[in-house]
């Protein structure tokens, strides 16, 4: 549980470390829109180089992105599997009542394979790379047009950073608590569906308990410094946009360039 590295934050000096948030922020998003230009296997091979460059980029090892993956990795194959079964068209290998293994299942269960794990791995830069604190920054200066709107943009991205920034916390300490019921002799994922889910009761109570006291310590702490919800408020981080910043966007509309040339018409 505690292998998931998606919203912890690696202190480095890389490229992409003193990006400036909103740039990743609109890399990152606009890299989701990108994966789905992708059609055959040359724009997929092409894409798992992009992926793998940006993670080198990152100065964190490999092993952690894969490590990171790990906790994923059966949601994703499940979702691989359904494709698989339930998709026909092309040469059909297996065919049983409505479950039909054909040419365009296996193709698309690929497709959907690498869509999941570069969108995990350029996710997991974006939050290895950059402090919660300059994410909660990035994020309002992106959504600052929507106060026109009347939209409170500013609890927006208050609740939208606390809840990445507390992900890695949460999974902290739901493997302390499954670590101190196996101490107590609690054996997880033998017997029934019933008696697994009350195995899981003793580590939701103490979950649930925490969660309110850490809101309740953070409602405070906030509450001790001032805050005031819709109040307009100065800011001690200043983000400054370089032309570094300019190149990584351009270099994310050269990478839809070469998506276009490859992908099969």
């Amino acid at each position: 549980m505690n292998k998931l590295i998606l919203g912890r934050y690696f202190p480095g000096n890389s490229l992409l470390h003193h990006l400036d948030p909103r740039a990743k922020l609109v890399a990152g998003f606009y890299f989701i829109f990108v994966l789905f230009l992708a059609n055959n296997w040359q724009t997929y091979v092409f894409l798992w180089f992009f992926t793998f460059l940006v993670m080198h980029l990152s100065d964190v090892g490999l092993r952690i992105y894969f490590r990171g993956l790990k906790p994923l990795i059966w949601l994703i194959l499940f979702t691989v599997f359904l494709q698989i079964l339930f998709t026909a068209g092309g040469e059909i290998y297996v065919e049983y009542g409505i479950i039909t293994i054909s040419q365009f299942g296996l193709i698309n269960g690929y497709y959907i394979f690498c869509r999941f794990v570069m969108l995990i791995f350029i996710s997991t830069v974006v939050t290895l790379t950059t402090k919660p604190i300059d994410l909660t920054d990035g994020i309002n200066r992106l959504l600052s047009p929507l106060r026109y709107l009347k939209i409170p943009v500013d609890e927006l991205s208050l609740m939208l950073s606390i809840s990445l920034r507390f992900i890695p916390n949460l999974l902290d300490e739901t493997q302390k608590v499954l670590d101190a019921q196996r101490a107590r002799g609690t054996e997880f994922g033998g017997g029934n569906l019933v008696q697994q889910m009350k195995k899981l009761i003793p580590i939701f109570i103490p979950l649930f308990v925490s969660s309110l006291n850490r809101a309740e310590d953070m409602a405070n702490a906030m509450e001790v410094r001032g805050y005031q919800s819709g109040k307009k408020r100065s800011s001690f981080r200043k983000l400054n946009w370089c032309m570094k910043d300019t190149i990584a966007i351009l270099m994310m509309f050269l990478l839809t360039v070469c998506l276009a040339f490859l992908r099969t018409n």
